[in-house]
C-alpha cells in the first residue's frame, strides 16, 4: 500500500497511532513515507507530537528520521543539536540501549554496527552539518575526531573539502592521496558494498577532487606567470591559498579563534570526568 497509494497509506499509519496500534513502527514509517511525498515538515511535528507514546527502544530510530527529516528542511542547527544530544549519549552510555552492538540494514543485508563505528558516523554527520554552515574550522576538527575512531574514504574527502576551503591544500592533497591509494578504507563498509560502484565511490570522488586542485595550482601559475611578466610594477596578485584564507577568516566564528576544540567535546570531557567521580 505504501509504494501504491502512500497518501492512503499515512491515513491508515494515522489510525494505528490513535489507536495505539504499534505505535513505534506505525510513526517511523508514517514520517518516512511523508519524506519521500515532500511533508517532511509535518513529519516533524508528529514525531515531536507522538514519541511519547512510543517505547524507549524506539526513541533512537526517531532520532535518526528526525535527522534526516532535519536536513531535508535546511533546519541545520535543529540537525546539529540532536547529533551532540546523541554524541552525549553515547558517552554516558545510554546509546543502543546500553548494549555494545545494534543491528543495521544496508543494501538488504543486516549487520552489527559497534559503538566506534556509529560515534564515527554521527560526527561525520555533525561535520557535514557545519560544512552547510560554512563552519569548516569546526568540521575539520569533527571529521579529524571521526577519522581517528573508524576511518573511511567518504569522510576523508569532506575532511580534504574542509581544508581546501581553509587553504591547507598540501594536507589535503595527502589525504586524497591515500584514498586514492586505497590507503583510507573501511573495512564494514567495504564489505557491506552490493558491487563494485559502491567500492569505488571515494576514490572516483578523491580522483575528481585532485584533478581540480591540479587545475587550480595550474591556473595560478599561469595567472602569477602573466601578472608578473606583464605587469611588473603592479600589486602582486594574492595566491589561490591566500585568497581562501582570506575567505575563511571572514567566516571563522569568534568561539572557534581561542580553541580549536569543539564544544561538544569539552561537554563530553567534563561529563566523562563526573561519571569517573561518580
Amino acid at each position: 500500500l505504501v509504494e501504491k497509494d502512500p497518501e492512503a497509506a499515512i491515513v491508515l499509519f494515522w489510525k494505528a497511532i490513535n489507536a495505539g496500534d504499534r505505535v513505534d513502527s506505525a510513526l517511523k514509517d508514517m514520517a518516512v513515507v511523508m519524506k519521500q511525498q515532500d511533508r517532511a515538515e509535518e513529519a516533524i511535528e508528529a514525531i515531536k507530537s507522538f514519541r511519547d507514546r512510543c517505547s524507549k527502544q524506539a526513541q533512537e530510530s526517531l532520532d535518526n528520521v528526525l535527522i534526516d527529516l532535519y536536513k531535508k528542511c535546511g533546519m541545520i542547527d535543529e540537525q546539529i543539536e540532536l547529533l551532540k544530544q546523541k554524541l552525549r549519549m553515547i558517552y554516558q552510555g545510554e546509546a543502543f540501549n546500553g548494549k555494545p552492538t545494534k543491528t543495521a540494514r544496508s543494501h538488504g543485508k543486516k549487520f552489527q554496527v559497534s559503538i566506534k563505528q556509529e560515534t564515527s558516523r554521527i560526527l561525520g554527520n555533525l561535520g557535514w552539518a557545519y560544512m552547510q554552515q560554512h563552519n569548516y574550522i569546526a568540521a575539520e576538527v569533527v571529521y579529524k575526531k571521526a577519522q581517528m575512531i573508524d576511518p573511511d574514504g567518504n569522510k576523508a574527502c569532506n575532511l580534504s573539502l574542509c581544508l581546501i576551503k581553509l587553504g591547507q591544500l598540501d594536507e589535503a592533497r595527502s589525504i586524497l592521496q591515500d584514498v586514492l591509494d586505497g590507503r583510507i578504507i573501511n573495512a564494514t563498509a567495504s564489505s557491506l558494498s552490493s558491487s563494485l560502484s559502491e567500492d569505488t565511490k571515494p576514490k572516483n570522488r578523491a580522483e575528481e577532487m585532485l584533478h581540480q586542485l591540479d587545475q587550480y595550482y595550474k591556473s595560478e601559475q599561469q595567472s602569477y606567470w602573466f601578472s608578473s611578466t606583464t605587469s611588473p610594477s603592479a600589486a602582486p596578485t594574492p595566491s589561490f591559498e591566500e585568497r581562501i584564507v582570506e575567505m575563511m577568516d571572514k567566516l571563522r566564528a569568534p568561539s572557534f579563534r581561542s580553541s580549536r576544540r569543539l564544544p561538544i567535546f569539552e561537554e563530553i570531557s567534563q561529563l566523562r570526568d563526573q561519571l569517573t567521580c561518580n
